[in-house]
């Protein structure tokens, strides 16, 4: 076996590796694929914001903002910080930074 394959056999994830990228990948999109989720996400690219101000940013009731929050923070997207009763968001980590960052190139190239 030639060593280019034997590398190529390595860098080959299993099948249970891509099944679980794959759902993890696919949770992703799934939270991605609400209008208002993505530009809450878009909304925070770069900065923190409160509570108040995605809700002054956005047209949603604080009832509905609540709730897409709550589908972003529990698909690991969004992170909080607390300061006395104002809660702050704030994307988390590579991944959301790296999608909304690619988003951003290809739809609002000139922003």
């Amino acid at each position: 076996m030639s060593q280019q394959a034997s590398a190529q056999e390595q860098s080959t994830p299993s099948l249970a590796e891509m099944k679980s990228n794959a759902a993890e990948a696919a949770r992703l999109m799934r939270a991605l694929s609400n209008e208002n989720r993505l530009l809450i996400l878009c909304y925070l690219q770069g900065q923190e914001m409160s509570v108040g101000e995605l809700n002054r940013s956005l047209d949603l009731s604080q009832s509905a903002l609540s709730q897409h929050l709550a589908v972003l923070r529990n698909d690991g997207l969004v992170q909080t910080r607390r300061e006395s009763q104002t809660i702050f968001y704030s994307l988390r980590g590579d991944r959301a930074t790296r999608v909304i960052e690619t988003l951003h190139s290809l739809y609002c190239p000139d922003a």
